[in-house]
Formats: structure tokens, sequence, C-alpha cells
């Protein structure tokens, strides 16, 4: 299956490199590009791509904007959005994964993450670049445990895969860890999915550290 991609990056040359990275696999194909975030939400809305690749500053309107209106909490249907960005700051992940980017990549992460990204953006899964996932969702626990009755719901089982997910792990690697399948993770996560009703990996992750789930 393909993987349709629109691009919105307001340096023409940043975007044809990205264009080169991606169209160099077999499965991906970039069906448009834009050079504004106003440009992007049209676009995106049009030709319903299966994954946005959006640039944090852009002119009109910026990436946290576009992101929020493509994919945040509240949009029918939305899209998949993967934040690619040079700027390593914690707000500005804080903002994308609260405005439901699947994926958050910085520009010098280099091809590989970058495929990686959206074919896990594509299949539902999430991608923050390594160099800032843990740190960035340390900060992002508050100063004192918040009380939330769902916890409870969950399993032990399904605890011990929040907390790995909430450390930045791949279905795999939590397999290994836990001595169990990856179609059993995979269970796992739609379950704790459904049970927190929570839409992806980053969002299972960032409730994760709110929550002081992970120690």
């Amino acid at each position: 299956m393909t993987i349709r991609v629109l691009l919105a990056d307001d340096q023409a040359m940043i975007r044809g490199g990205l264009r080169l990275i991606l169209e160099d696999q077999p499965d991906i194909v970039v069906v448009a590009e834009a050079a504004d975030g106003v440009d992007a939400i049209a676009q995106a809305r049009r030709l319903r791509p299966d994954v946005c690749l959006l640039d944090i500053r852009m002119p009109r309107l910026d990436g946290l904007q576009v992101t929020r209106a493509l994919a945040g909490p509240g949009v029918v249907d939305p899209l998949r959005v993967v934040v690619v960005t040079t700027f390593d700051l914690d707000e500005y992940v804080y903002g994308a994964l609260r405005g439901g980017a699947a994926g958050f990549l910085l520009k010098d992460a280099g091809p590989a993450l970058l495929v990686e990204a959206v074919r896990a953006a594509h299949h539902g899964d999430a991608l923050v670049s390594p160099s800032v996932t843990v740190r960035l969702l340390r900060h992002l626990a508050p100063p004192a445990p918040k009380p939330d009755a769902r916890l409870p719901a969950l399993s032990a089982r399904e605890v011990e895969v929040v907390r790995e997910i909430a450390r930045g792990r791949t279905n795999l690697e939590i397999g290994a860890e836990l001595f169990i399948s990856l179609s059993t993770v995979k269970s796992h996560v739609s379950t704790v999915q459904t049970k927190l009703g929570l839409r992806n990996r980053t969002e299972i992750a960032v409730w994760a550290w709110e929550h002081r789930v992970v120690g």
C-alpha cells in the first residue's frame, strides 16, 4: 500500500530534500506541498493524505495551529500529522503532541528516522525523536501526583505496557522486555487506548508521565 504524504514547509529547498528522501522509498509518494499553514490545511482537507509532515514556523498559520486544525481534539476524522522542525524546544513538542500530532521529529534526525516516522504514523503508531523523548515526558509530569479514577481500570500487565511506552520502547522491545508476543503487545495497547479514551501511543506516553505511572 502506498503512503500518501503532504509536505508543509516555507523553504522550498527543505521541501525538495524531504521529497527526495521520501520518494526514494517504494511505498511512499508525496502528493502535495505547501509553503504556509493556510495552504497546508486547505490541501490536506481536500486531498486527505495518509500523513502530513509539518514544519513549526510557517507564514499565516504555524505548524502547531495546523496540527490542531487537522488532528486536534474534537476534529472529526482527524488526519495523521508528524511535526518536523529544527527547533528542539519543549513547548513546541508539548504543543504538537497535545494538538494531536502522531510524531515529533528533528530535521537532523536523519533520513531513516524520517521514513520510520511516516510509516509509524500511517500505521497508527507514533514516533518522537529519541533525543527529546525521555527528557520531554519527564517534564510533562506534574509537581504532585494527579489522582485519576481511570488508573485502577488498567490491569497490572497493561500498566507495565503503558510504562514501557512512556519510556520510548517500540512494540518489539516491549514484547522482549515483558516476554510476551508482538500481537499481545498490540492487543494491550489497543485495550489501553479504549479504556483511557486515548488515540495513539503518544497520548498514552503523555498520560503515563502526567499521572506518574513512570517512576
